[in-house]
């Protein structure tokens, strides 16, 4: 995945220009409903942009008038029928918002149209969210008998707080642009014309003027500690990381380019770079609920 470089996938498309990944879910004519193949493209690309570093910044979006109205349900009542699996059955969802929460590159997603039930929750764990006035939101798992997917139950809260993700949750009802800009769900509405412009300046401030390990580690910084009880693991972390590469090239370029007046050229890379403290955490594994205790997760 090189400069100027467009792959097609059977759901996506995909296109790198100036450091930045487009990749678009395109199946237009099925309002790019989600599919397991489509999990697979997604997981792919995302795999091959934290090996280029090439990528700097993602931006998802989606072809035609929506950007991903849920899971296919074409299969008829039952579409979430997945007993002949069995306890090891994992949901596609939360496989690829879990990719999402791992990637080293800062994830845009500039929805275009209608987000509806993985449509939305599918972009909680993506960075930054900008959608268009047509865009239309979500989470209606009840409504389909169904529960919370894509670990939305952990992403949904922490990006609106618990009232505000239950409502969407309990009632499952639509709601616009404007009320998730409100909640703090999207950070701007943009006119559908000037969405993408607007996702591509975000990703070139990045590409443009910021070191890519600094910005791995600090999306890798952020998300975890969402799940720490007090800021003193913050305080321990970010020492010895600084520790690490304070004295490295990246600095010295961040601070001459500063003095120069010049735009910076950081030689440090994701792929090579990475200070001797990461990865600090333990990654947790996928491990079935016992059948003699489905009451706890």
């Amino acid at each position: 995945m090189t400069g100027g470089a467009r792959r097609e996938c059977r759901t996506l498309l995909t296109d790198v220009t100036d450091h930045v990944l487009t990749v678009t879910l395109h199946r237009p004519d099925r309002l790019n409903a989600f599919t397991p193949r489509m999990m697979d493209d997604l997981l792919a690309v995302l795999d091959e942009a934290d090996r280029e570093d090439e990528v700097r910044a993602v931006i998802v979006t989606g072809a035609g008038r929506a950007f991903c109205t849920g899971a296919d349900v074409s299969a008829g009542g039952g579409s979430f029928d997945h007993r002949e699996a069995g306890p090891w059955h994992r949901d596609i969802g939360g496989r690829l918002a879990l990719r999402l929460y791992a990637s080293t590159k800062p994830v845009i997603a500039a929805i275009n149209g209608p987000a509806v039930g993985v449509g939305a929750s599918m972009t909680l764990p993506m960075d930054i969210r900008l959608a268009s006035e047509t865009a239309r939101f979500g989470f209606v798992f009840a409504r389909r008998g169904i529960v919370p997917e894509s670990a939305s139950s952990w992403f949904l809260p922490r990006a609106v707080g618990v009232q505000r993700a239950m409502e969407w949750v309990a009632t499952g009802r639509l709601f616009g642009a404007g009320e998730a800009h409100a909640a703090g769900l999207v950070l701007s509405v943009h006119e559908p014309d000037e969405l993408l412009p607007a996702a591509r300046g975000i990703a070139r401030e990045i590409a443009d003027n910021t070191a890519p390990v600094s910005v791995a580690l600090a999306r890798q910084m952020m998300w975890r500690m969402l799940g720490e009880p007090h800021p003193m693991t913050a305080h321990r972390l970010d020492s010895r990381i600084m520790s690490q590469i304070g004295g490295g090239p990246d600095p010295v370029e961040g601070i001459e380019s500063f003095l120069a007046k010049r735009p910076p050229d950081f030689p440090g890379r994701v792929s090579s770079d990475m200070p001797p403290i990461y990865p600090w955490w333990e990654d947790e594994e996928f491990r079935p609920l016992d059948e003699g205790r489905e009451r706890r997760p």
